[in-house]
């Protein structure tokens, strides 16, 4: 598989990238295109012709898969997208979290809080755990003995049918 990831620059960065892309070299002002990281490997520079532009390295909320085809029937995927870089105006702030709150349509806007299950607060189930100290020896008796090859004690088997 191909390693990839998706590039958003603002509209006019757009414009200039496919006029650099589409017109012949020497016809265009704008002959070089380079993405310079600093060392944390999150945040950079993305730089088109003279002008700069902050870019950052993001995490995308879910995997996007890629394809390609050669006869316009038949999908190949080439590879799953797990990351975006970013570019900005100067104007503009650099996000300070790693991870990209959206996805990359509409539909996806806020994808983690409103798509995935919260985590679980695991200090309250330790403090549970540890408040109820004969739950947890059962427990481990009962694991012990199935990993023995017996079964658990106590327990009640109802029938489906």
């Amino acid at each position: 598989m191909e390693e990839q990831f998706i590039l958003r620059v603002p509209p006019s960065v757009a414009e200039r990238i496919e006029r650099l892309l589409n017109e012949a070299p020497s016809s265009s002002e704008d002959k070089s295109l380079d993405l310079i990281f600093s060392e944390d490997g999150r945040t950079g520079t993305f730089a088109i012709g003279d002008d700069r532009f902050s870019a950052s390295l993001l995490d995308l909320p879910t995997v996007v898969e890629s394809y390609k085809t050669y006869d316009d029937n038949v999908l190949i995927k080439t590879s799953d997208i797990g990351q975006m870089i970013m570019v900005k105006e100067e104007d503009d702030g650099v996000p300070e979290a790693v991870e990209y709150r959206h996805g990359l349509t509409p539909p996806m806007r806020d994808a983690r809080r409103r798509r995935f299950r919260r985590e679980p607060d695991l200090n309250v189930n330790v403090d549970f755990m540890l408040a109820q100290p004969d739950v947890v020896r059962r427990v481990e008796k009962d694991l012990q003995n199935i990993m023995a090859g017996g079964t658990a004690e106590n327990i009640d088997i109802l029938s489906l049918f």
